[in-house]
């Protein structure tokens, strides 16, 4: 459960049971993407930029569902 330095995302979460990664944004606002790789999320965790990270290989490539 990694916090991260990034200016647009507050916080993400793995499961890997589910294959599913959640993504906290600094505007409060959690989203939940299916059928993420371990892998992906790894190399997310490490990424300089989590939001150049994002936008490259998670956004518009994974189904998503808003958390409430």
């Amino acid at each position: 459960m990694p916090q991260t330095a990034s200016s647009a995302i507050s916080r993400i979460d793995y499961s890997a049971a589910e294959r599913t990664l959640h993504v906290t944004f600094t505007s409060g606002r959690t989203y939940s993407y299916v059928g993420v790789p371990a892998e992906v999320y790894f190399q997310f965790c490490r990424a300089a930029s989590k939001g150049e990270f994002f936008n490259a290989m998670i956004r518009d490539r994974y189904e998503f569902s808003e958390q409430h």
